[in-house]
Order: structure tokens, then C-alpha cells, then sequence
């Protein structure tokens, strides 16, 4: 962490999709703002250095790749990433501050996932037990705003790291 990060609260800025890796990318994106205003769900902001971010708490990304097709320098690459693998290695991630956790039936980010990777399991007693799946999560953030108390946040996660911690996780018992 460096200082800037550290006194900022080391909040991690997210490229755009389909970003090359971080030196490549501020060495190549111009800061245009062509991907700011090719942006359907306007996710995509104006970050440190005047760099293009994903801020899902305005919405989540659809995948659309528009961003992508006007990307003129090289910074966005969809051709790099197979065609069948997420353009980010972004997964959902629960703090404790989760209302499930306080035993009140929330169930806003699950409701959002088209994905399913966020699924709630009737227990006995009424809990409902929180379950993620991160072979399903795409990363798109639908997840993040809508929930009451900012809970969920995305990570960047390593191909390795992801295997490593299984696919399904059960959040709350």
C-alpha cells in the first residue's frame, strides 16, 4: 500500500472491462473519457489522474463492450481475454456489516444477482443462510448499490486465489 492509498482509506480503483494489466494501462490510456461517454449504464468515471474507474455504485456493468470499441489506444483490449472467461477477475465479497448477520431478512443483494451467485437458503427458525458462488460471480457489481447498509463490495481476485477458496461458500450460519 502506498501513501496516497493509505491516507485515502485504500480504496482500490476498478479499470474499466477489458483494461490491460495497470502499468500498460496508464502508460497507453489517453484519458480521453471516449469509454465515460460510451458507457450505457454510466459506471464509468473519471478517477485518479483523470484515469477511467468503475463505480458500482452508480450501477454494474453489463459487458456490453462499448467501452471497449472506443478505446482507440490500446488500453481496452477485448481480443486479449477469452471469449468464454469474465473481462475482470472481480468477485462479490460480504463484510459482517450484512444485515443477515444481525438476523434481519435482507435479501436486496440476492435479488439483483441475475447470476445467482448470491443465494439465500431457508433455515430452520426463518435465517436464511447466505451462500456465494464464485464460479458464477461475473464481477458486475449489480450486487453493490442496492444494498441498505454497503456490505458488499467487489475484490480482485487471482484465477489461483478463486480455485484455492472453492467455488461455494456458505456466508452466515
Amino acid at each position: 500500500m502506498n501513501r496516497m492509498q493509505f491516507l485515502r482509506g485504500n480504496k482500490t480503483a476498478f479499470r474499466p472491462p477489458w483494461a490491460i494489466d495497470d502499468a500498460q494501462f496508464a502508460e497507453l490510456c489517453s484519458r480521453c473519457s471516449d469509454c465515460l461517454s460510451a458507457c450505457k449504464e454510466q459506471i464509468i468515471e473519471k478517477g485518479r489522474g483523470g484515469f477511467p474507474q468503475i463505480n458500482f455504485q452508480q450501477g454494474e456493468c453489463i459487458f456490453c463492450g462499448d467501452c471497449v470499441e472506443q478505446c482507440q489506444t490500446g488500453a481496452l483490449q477485448k481480443n486479449r481475454f477469452e471469449a468464454d472467461k469474465a473481462p475482470w477477475m472481480l468477485k462479490v465479497q460480504v463484510s459482517e456489516k450484512c444485515l443477515n448477520f444481525t438476523g434481519v431478512d435482507c435479501r436486496s443483494c440476492g435479488d439483483r444477482c441475475v447470476e445467482r451467485a448470491i443465494r439465500f437458503r431457508p433455515q430452520v427458525g426463518g435465517k436464511q443462510k447466505l451462500q456465494l458462488d464464485y464460479e458464477l460471480c461475473t464481477g458486475c457489481g449489480a450486487c453493490v448499490a442496492p444494498c441498505p447498509v454497503q456490505a458488499i463490495n467487489l475484490i480482485s481476485v487471482s484465477e489461483s486465489r478463486s480455485t484455492e477458496q472453492g467455488s461455494l461458500l456458505e456466508v452466515y450460519a
